[in-house]
């Protein structure tokens, strides 16, 4: 059984209550094995107030954890937490990086398989990170996570992170478009089991009459970057305005979407979703999901919260953990190939067959 680490996030928020409402059903504990980091007093607290039927048992240690049980492990030992909905506490806050750190602690040496976050506040006054900055600066200092929104076939990453948009074209540079375009390649073949993904990406600036991009960014950076990309063995296209994408549905033509800032991919994100969106840490080397939305304050306590998308996060790591033992297993001892099949270029796939993970 795959050992799933859930931590419980921010105390005055909906994490509780998408967890509780999540293992309702029974036949969730035939899929995994869910480990939630936590405080046994503040989920009985939080399992009263949405008069929630499920049950939890209290291991001291992650080796005392058994199948076909929703597991916690006591981070807080005889420690009350204060709890106040719809407050953003420092107290909250910390105790949500303390059930991090021991979820984090517990992964690093193969005790749990993947990890399952519940949301809290984006930043924390104790460290001034988001929980993505977080982990990665706790597991991998050297790598730069992208995270992919996906929902059902639908993925979205980011060239750039939650900048001003004043600031989103400085940061538009070719390494730093090629650096996040390997990311999500690689990720898309491993974590996802695309042998040969499709990636379509949005143009920075809207078209004018002549056809033609209104600023220079399109001609100057991304599509000499693309070109570069694409005679490495990524299949990117591009660049097309969001609206082609996204109101023609021609999103459904490709793998993923590669945005270049914010707005322009969470918008019809969001719009499309359906409540069953995920947020897919990539390029780090654990597996770690969220659910695409925050901790919910104005609904907090009130069994209001839907657990659909929490649902959606614990599929998705343990989809893409199974696909990366199986994408590893399959790419261990390749042989080389001793000859090469007549290709068509109509496409300008100039793909080397021989590459696995794509590196320039």
């Amino acid at each position: 059984m795959i050992r799933i680490g859930i931590t419980h996030g921010d105390i005055n928020g909906v994490g509780y209550e998408i967890i509780l409402k999540a293992f309702e059903a029974e036949e969730m504990l035939d899929i995994c094995t869910p480990v939630i980091y936590g405080s046994p007093k503040a989920a009985a607290y939080h399992r009263k107030a949405i008069n929630s039927p499920t049950n939890f048992v209290v291991r001291e240690s992650i080796n005392d954890v058994a199948d076909k049980c929703l597991n916690m492990i006591n981070c807080f030992g005889e420690e009350e937490l204060k709890i106040e909905y719809g407050i953003v506490t420092q107290e909250a806050e910390q105790a949500a990086l303390t059930a991090l750190d021991r979820a984090l602690e517990d992964l690093s040496v193969g005790k749990i398989d993947v990890l399952v976050c519940a949301p809290f506040s984006f930043t924390t006054s104790a460290e001034g990170y988001t929980q993505t900055e977080y982990i990665q600066k706790k597991v991998a200092e050297d790598k730069r996570p992208l995270t992919i929104m996906m929902a059902g076939t639908l993925r979205i990453a980011f060239v750039t992170d939650n900048l001003p948009i004043s600031k989103v074209s400085a940061a538009i540079t070719k390494d730093n478009f090629i650096e996040r375009m390997i990311t999500l390649q690689n990720t898309l073949k491993r974590d996802f089991y695309l042998d040969n993904p499709r990636i379509a990406v949005l143009a920075l600036n809207p078209k004018d009459k002549e056809n033609e991009f209104t600023g220079t960014e399109e001609r100057e950076i991304i599509k000499p970057a693309m070109e570069e990309l694409f005679n490495h063995g990524v299949r990117c296209f591009g660049p097309y305005p969001a609206d082609y994408i996204f109101g023609d549905e021609n999103y459904k033509r490709f793998d993923a979407i590669m945005a270049m800032y914010h707005d322009q991919g969470i918008t019809p994100f969001r719009t499309l979703e359906q409540g069953e969106g995920v947020n897919y840490v990539a390029g780090l080397p654990i597996i770690v999901t969220t659910p695409s939305h925050g901790a919910s304050y104005e609904i907090a306590g009130k069994g209001e919260a839907s657990e659909v998308s929490f649902r959606h996060a614990i599929y998705a790591a343990i989809d893409a953990l199974r696909n990366r033992r199986r994408y590893d297993s399959s790419h261990a001892h390749t042989l080389k190939k001793q000859f090469f099949e007549k290709r068509d270029d109509s496409d300008k796939l100039k793909l080397d067959q021989d590459t696995e993970d794509v590196t320039l």
